[in-house]
């Protein structure tokens, strides 16, 4: 039976690599775990999996073994800093495309049943605008584009941002501006983007602030360790658990639309609309 309560679906991208999209998505989640909200992350890049690389995890299970019915979701849930959760990425789910009825269900089936235990997922989507990228946003309830001072960046964002507002009348994101070396250049970032996006589309982009240039990043990378593990008080965990706050206000989203089985149901429906199509 499924949960009664909605479930906050948060899609983390950017429409491009280097602008340390995995790093917000795991101390994001952590930062709301300590908040006393049960987070699942999953790991929705496939090519280059490496949450579990980053915090230093062991992968033996994943969605595969889910649907190939050898386990079920909670064996493969790898228990993370904080008491987060973290589904490994697998090339289970790059196969969504081609899964029959049966293995539909089974994984809508194994969401639901997670869903009774988790208040926030929080989906760490590939880099680029490839088509399971747009899946996953476009199921998920919240889009959280991060950007940072590179033109490139900007440009991507845009790209990711007209793809899903021309192609599937998505008009609502939340921007974060990362590594930046002042709060004003975060804001020049994101009226960059905004400007653009008001002169070509019909969308809105809300400003949820910016995380610091913080060397500490990189040295938390090194030892495996979340930035949140490793130096909580630094400008750049400061920065994320203020995100945190943020995001744990925004409105969970109504009715039915809300249960985790939803989202893999958009997430399989999607998929399936892009093969036959």
């Amino acid at each position: 039976m499924s949960s009664t309560r909605p479930v906050q679906v948060i899609a983390v991208t950017g429409g491009k690599g280097g602008v340390g999209k995995t790093n917000v998505s795991v101390n994001l989640s952590i930062a709301l775990a300590q908040l006393r909200r049960r987070v699942v992350l999953l790991d929705a890049d496939l090519g280059l999996a490496n949450i579990d690389v980053l915090l230093g995890l062991k992968a033996d299970r994943n969605l595969t073994d889910v649907l190939a019915g050898s386990c079920d979701l909670n064996d493969v849930l790898l228990p993370g800093p904080a008491g987060i959760k973290v589904v490994p990425a697998s090339s289970g789910v790059q196969q969504m495309a081609v899964l029959g009825p049966q293995e539909h269900a089974a994984l809508i089936n194994a969401f639901s049943s997670l869903s009774d235990q988790v208040d926030v997922l929080v989906v760490d989507t590939a880099a680029g605008i490839s088509d399971t990228v747009v899946s996953f946003v476009r199921a998920a309830n919240e889009v959280l584009v991060v950007v940072c001072d590179e033109p490139s960046s900007i440009t991507d964002a845009y790209a990711l941002i007209k793809l899903l507002n021309r192609e599937y009348g998505m008009f609502r994101f939340r921007v974060l501006a990362n590594m930046t070396r002042t709060q004003q250049e975060g804001q020049n970032l994101f009226n960059k983007l905004n400007g653009v996006c008001e002169r070509f589309l019909d969308v809105t982009l809300q400003y949820v602030g910016n995380v610091p240039f913080d060397e500490n990043v990189r040295k938390a990378v090194q030892k495996q360790k979340a930035l949140l593990e490793y130096a909580p008080t630094s400008k750049a965990g400061v920065a994320l658990r203020n995100l945190a706050g943020k995001v744990d206000q925004w409105p969970l989203p109504m009715a039915a639309r809300g249960h985790l089985e939803f989202f893999v149901e958009r997430l399989l429906h999607t998929e399936a609309a892009r093969v036959g199509g």
